[in-house]
């Protein structure tokens, strides 16, 4: 897939949802999509995360986190750059990148924000929207020790590809839950971050 192509679908896709208009429903809502009838939050926080797709050869990249065995929460995940939204944020956009220079340090100068898809929650409690951006090569990563352990990026075809697509489950406060996975070598991409992709996967091959 071209970076063409995928600015133009990620673009459609978020002026669609910024203007209401009706648009074909991801295959992920939140966490507790494929857990049927579950105790969910009875409110979100707002935050956003930056889906950074990095221009690279031979293929486009996606740009990942894994964070710290310390974290409060998702403690060793991996995970896209982002955070709560923060009163000084204007929007999304803004809280995304933001985050994303204070966790790797990658400057908003290499990224070419494309849009904003369609929101995913979470069963902490929060309410992510991702922010897709298309990143030029040639920043520099200076990951904060406190949150993010490594900085990796895994070929974007990974993701597009359904074989890759996988649903495991886990006992988690006394329940079994179901979710997305999509492991990359000895990378175990899950949760939020493999629904997201899900979503993604879906706006880049499906449209509107």
């Amino acid at each position: 897939m071209t970076v063409d192509e995928i600015v133009q679908r990620v673009a459609d896709r978020s002026r669609r949802l910024a203007s209401g208009l009706p648009v074909t429903k991801p295959p992920l809502g939140s966490d507790f999509s494929l857990n049927g009838v579950v105790p969910v939050p009875t409110s979100f926080r707002p935050a956003a995360v930056l889906v950074p797709l990095v221009r690279r050869e031979p293929g486009i990249t996606v740009l990942l986190t894994q964070r710290t065995e310390d974290m409060p929460s998702h403690a060793g995940q991996i995970a896209f750059p982002g955070g709560r939204k923060q009163t000084e944020d204007a929007d999304a956009e803004a809280t995304a990148l933001r985050e994303t220079e204070e966790e790797v340090g990658l400057s908003r100068t290499f990224v070419d924000v494309i849009g904003a898809v369609d929101p995913y929650r979470t069963g902490t409690g929060y309410e992510i929207t991702p922010v897709v951006g298309i990143v030029t090569p040639g920043f520099t990563i200076h990951a904060d020790p406190r949150e993010v352990a490594d900085v990796f990026e895994v070929p974007l075809s990974h993701f597009l590809d359904t074989q890759n697509h996988r649903i495991d489950s886990r006992v988690w406060q006394g329940r079994e839950r179901r979710y997305y996975a999509m492991p990359y070598g000895d990378r175990y991409i899950w949760g939020a971050t493999a629904g997201m992709l899900k979503n993604l996967h879906f706006v880049l091959t499906n449209g509107g």
